[in-house]
């Protein structure tokens, strides 16, 4: 049965946006919560939807949400953290907080409120035992949810997202602008990069087929790269021609570090690379007899906005010349 209202937690983020504009185009109505009003105004313009400025993790504050509501999604997931501290969890305060408390109170809230019906965002690759903090606290996270048989709960693991707003094929073609080559740490790390419209579909998708409750869903594009072959996809694509030097385990360290203390906020951590050392790839297809996009079908449209004179281009044709 589709549901009538759902709260999106974290639907000011990249893959939020999409999943909001394709729950409203369902007739769905929904309450997307955010700390800053001002970072959710490309939502307000959609005819059904309710943004809440609210901090989610404050007291009681996730049961009025949920209150009168059909469904919960989480969509909150944070890439950088301090490192763990000895004699606690085995990932940092940050992805801890993130990644296992919210899903905690949102379970919570969820029995207070009254809502069965959840859909959880997690990662390809989470494990106890992963490499990495990031996909260790993702584990934990479904972890809090399993542990709930009385929750109708969906799960969601894909690999890397792209799309318009990605910071992942975007950030190597602004890179591409300013550096005469890319040094590149995980250069053979494989990934099967996922375009965030078929993520949205599946989501919505899942809201309405009973079989989807209590499945996890493997979320992957059709093909697989190396992360040297997406770099030079990037940039190529962006109209730049840089040689891609793939650095040495122990240069690729020094990098991550460096990246992780950049002034601007990290563009990279070592707990990034740690993650890179599982490929990041399934051989699941898409359910719901879905077909997930090509990159190539997709990138183009706004990689090409990087390409030099591409602003003068757009600022020309809205002044009509």
């Amino acid at each position: 049965m589709k549901p009538r209202t759902v709260v999106v937690i974290g639907g000011s983020g990249f893959v939020g946006r999409h999943l909001i504009a394709q729950l409203v185009a369902q007739g769905v109505r929904v309450r997307a919560p955010t700390r800053r009003a001002e970072r959710a105004r490309h939502l307000l313009l959609l005819p059904t939807v309710e943004v809440i400025e609210a901090d989610v993790m404050a007291e009681d504050v996730l049961v009025r949400l949920l209150r009168g509501c059909d469904a919960v999604v989480n969509l909150v997931g944070v890439l950088h953290s301090p490192a763990a501290r000895a004699g606690g969890p085995t990932y940092g305060a940050a992805f801890a907080a993130a990644h296992v408390t919210l899903p905690e109170r949102i379970r919570a809230a969820c029995h207070q409120a009254g809502v069965q019906r959840v859909l959880h965002m997690s990662a390809l690759g989470a494990a106890s035992n992963a490499p990495s903090e990031y996909l260790r606290s993702k584990a934990a996270g479904e972890a809090v949810f399993h542990n709930d048989p009385t929750l109708h709960t969906t799960y969601f693991r894909p690999s890397v997202i792209f799309g318009p707003e990605d910071r992942f094929l975007n950030l190597f073609a602004e890179l591409a602008r300013a550096v005469p080559m890319m040094a590149l740490a995980g250069a053979e790390a494989k990934f099967q990069p996922i375009f965030v419209g078929d993520v949205a579909r599946v989501m919505v998708q899942s809201l309405l087929e009973r079989e989807a409750i209590g499945a996890t869903y493997s979320l992957v594009g059709p093909h697989v790269y190396t992360l040297r072959e997406l770099v030079r996809y990037a940039i190529h694509t962006a109209g730049y021609a840089r040689p891609i030097v793939g650095l040495s385990p122990c240069l690729g360290y020094v990098q991550a570090w460096l990246l992780e203390h950049a002034p601007g906020g990290p563009l990279m951590s070592r707990d990034n690379l740690r993650s890179m050392q599982r490929d990041n790839v399934s051989s699941a297809s898409l359910p719901f007899g879905l077909h997930a996009s090509t990159l190539e079908s997709i990138a183009p449209s706004y990689l090409s906005m990087h390409r030099p004179g591409a602003r003068y281009d757009q600022l020309r044709k809205g002044a009509r010349r």
